[in-house]
């Protein structure tokens, strides 16, 4: 396993993490414990939830495993969680406000059963709640030692920016990551959201990085899902719908580039599209989200996986997702000229 650190703080965390939405819901407890059993045993130390996670569920069940661990386990882990969607069903048990987080952080400690979390990210963006708000909320939890840093998850370029901008200004503690979605076959947040990041530093930590498993290679044009899979349970799920995506030529062109790449290396299609993407500019670590501890086992083989040039460049160019040149140009590539008339 390879280490890089947070951001641009001193704290190390492995280039994959465990994503664990599927904890208590679509894995049980005994499949939950085995998955970062076999996680740490890879070397593997970053483990991120959220408070919503299987209605609060996912965080219980690492508490229990993190509880029945040893000193030096436990102490290895970063935990990162988040907070902002609905774990009640009152009018506050919702939002970025400092009465929902001041509440929600201590419930995440009490579920997790530690004394400070490591990373706390905002879920998303709360339109209702000023940003100084929910910073200066944060700030105080740093202060009162139960986070260490504040982390964003699913913000745009603009609001990534006023967050870091506000934090400076106010010297409240500094966003140090940001949590989009980022994968072969979502890569828009390169006209601005990655930008913003690199140019104020948060490092980037990828949910989805399979695409919902559509990079795995598992589904196939004119043939619906079926079976135990997200989309053989519901082919028009979220985002991977496989009615909107299967129509689109870019999905089929992305997979055969992919398998090409896969096959090149002796390796799966999910190794090579994690690989691609522990990669990108900014990226701390990549968050796998898997059922089984036989999923997690083919994502950890990306961690020692290096591409080749060529094969960047052929992953690059199936997936390159046709920015208009106005404003942004191609993702990719630097547009910046200067003409000087007359002295100016």
């Amino acid at each position: 396993m390879r280490y890089r650190t947070l951001g641009r703080t001193g704290c190390s965390v492995s280039v994959l993490a465990l994503g664990t939405m599927t904890f208590g819901s679509e894995t049980d407890e005994r499949g939950s414990r085995q998955q970062l059993d076999r996680f740490f045993e890879a070397g593997g130390n970053l483990v991120d939830t959220a408070d919503v996670y299987s209605r609060t569920e996912s965080e219980s069940i690492i508490g229990r495993w993190l509880a029945d661990k040893p000193a030096e386990v436990r102490d290895r882990a970063v935990i990162a969680t988040k907070g902002r969607f609905p774990t009640g069903d009152g009018p506050n048990d919702v939002g970025l406000s400092r009465r929902h987080l001041a509440r929600a952080i201590d419930a995440s400690l009490a579920r997790l059963g530690v004394d400070c979390i490591d990373l706390y990210q905002v879920h998303a963006y709360d339109a209702l709640t000023p940003l100084d708000e929910t910073l200066r909320a944060l700030d105080d939890a740093v202060r009162q030692g139960k986070i260490r840093y504040v982390g964003l998850s699913n913000f745009t370029g603009w609001q990534v920016q006023k967050a870091v901008d506000l934090a400076d200004t106010r010297l409240l503690s500094r966003p140090v990551t940001l949590q989009p979605q980022y994968n072969l076959l979502v890569r828009e947040i390169e006209w601005e959201v990655v930008p913003a990041c690199q140019s104020e530093g948060l490092g980037l930590l990828p949910w989805s990085p399979l695409g919902g498993g559509w990079l795995t290679g598992k589904y196939h044009r004119d043939q619906e899902p079926t079976g135990a899979t997200r989309l053989g349970e519901n082919p028009d799920r979220g985002v991977e719908s496989y009615y909107r995506r299967s129509v689109q030529q870019r999905t089929w062109d992305v997979l055969d580039a992919v398998a090409a790449v896969a096959k090149g290396h002796g390796a799966s299609m999910a190794q090579v599209s994690l690989a691609w993407l522990r990669d990108r500019p900014t990226v701390s670590s990549v968050i796998l989200g898997c059922r089984t501890v036989d999923q997690l086992e083919d994502n950890l083989g990306a961690a020692e996986l290096d591409l080749a040039p060529e094969d960047v460049d052929a992953l690059d160019l199936a997936s390159d997702p046709g920015a208009a040149d106005y404003p942004y140009g191609r993702p990719g590539t630097e547009q910046r000229s200067r003409r000087v008339e007359g002295g100016r």
